[in-house]
């Protein structure tokens, strides 16, 4: 069965209120149980409490900014967090932020209630928490989840349910949202086969569907794939922290470098057009196919459009590769320090 038809399946599941979809025989249950057990004694696992990088970020536009700074929310779990890295201004929070506010040349104001070990159903009390004053209500939200629904064996419809449900909740309150999908596990090392190749195909069919129910909710998304990108299959021993499972400052880096582009476009501040350019393999398909296709390469941003005329009706979406830089001429570093919160 197709990706993209395993996607809407999931999707359409969560819908109407399914609880999953069961991908796997009972004989192949007791082989994976032993490789999970073999897995858990190479790859690592971290305590550390992930460092606070709440704050203020782009100070020095403070004085030139016509408006209010922008508020960026990060939501989801130990990799929205974090962890796994020592100073805040490594955590991809931190990156983005100052990476937004140079774009922008406007402050923007960082608040974090990622949770380590998160699951999608953790996404309802973290989004109440973002919209509990609404005087404060986040501009543009950042959600990274979907690792630990697929470790801790959570129906893949319900995991997509709660996210679309977290997603609608912030863009009624014309919050922009956007979602890293689930990460592609078979990268994590050392994991063995045949674990390594189930782990790859859950996570990627639970981001394909994730990608679906996004859309439909008015969000967008980018692909995380092998871990944010294929840097991290070419340069894991670099790439991954300490404890082989979470990303090291410079994975971090790289994912932050992937998901800008699309976080500045979600506020009209990148200046690439909103169209499809076939030199670079984007194109406006249906949202199932778009969902697919982003799912097995890392860094494709998903997000909904209109079709082309004469086309027939239905859910479609832009598949966007967009360039992973920062306007030319910009003076500004990415990377700032907070004027609030842990130091770094």
């Amino acid at each position: 069965m197709s990706r993209a038809r395993v996607a809407r399946r999931i999707a359409a599941a969560a819908a109407y209120g399914g609880g999953g979809i069961g991908l796997l025989g009972g004989a192949a249950v007791g082989l994976l149980l032993t490789e999970v057990q073999l897995a858990r004694r190479s790859v690592g696992g971290s305590e550390d409490v992930p460092p606070n990088a709440e704050g203020r970020y782009g100070v020095v536009f403070a004085r030139h900014a016509e408006h209010r700074p922008l508020r960026l929310a990060l939501a989801g779990d130990s990799t929205a967090a974090g962890q796994g890295v020592h100073r805040p201004r490594q955590t991809p929070g931190a990156l983005l932020a100052s990476g937004l506010a140079a774009v922008a040349e406007r402050p923007v104001d960082l608040r974090t209630v990622a949770l380590p070990g998160a699951q999608s159903d953790d996404l309802e009390r973290q989004v109440t928490m973002l919209l509990a004053d609404p005087r404060a209500v986040p501009d543009v939200c950042v959600i990274m989840i979907g690792a630990n629904d697929v470790t801790h064996r959570m129906p893949p419809a319900r995991s997509v349910r709660l996210l679309a449900d977290a997603v609608r909740r912030l863009r009624e309150r014309n919050c922009e949202v956007v979602v890293g999908t689930c990460p592609d596990l078979g990268t994590i090392e050392p994991v063995y086969q045949p674990l390594r190749w189930v782990a790859r195909r859950l996570s990627r069919q639970l981001a394909a569907a994730q990608t679906i129910g996004v859309v439909e909710q008015g969000g967008r998304t980018v692909s995380l794939g092998d871990l944010l990108g294929p840097e991290f299959a070419a340069n894991p021993r670099e790439l991954f922290g300490p404890d082989n499972y979470h990303p090291s400052a410079e994975g971090y880096a790289t994912a932050a470098m992937a998901m800008l582009p699309t976080l500045c476009a979600a506020l009209a501040l990148w200046p690439e057009t909103e169209r499809p350019d076939a030199s670079r393999r984007e194109g406006i398909l249906p949202v199932a196919e778009a969902a697919a296709q982003a799912a097995s390469e890392g860094g494709t941003e998903v997000t909904a459009t209109s079709p082309a005329a004469g086309v027939a009706r239905g859910p479609w979406a832009l598949l966007k590769h967009r360039r992973r830089r920062l306007p030319s001429g910009d003076p500004a570093p990415l990377e700032a320090e907070p004027i609030r919160g842990a130091k770094g």
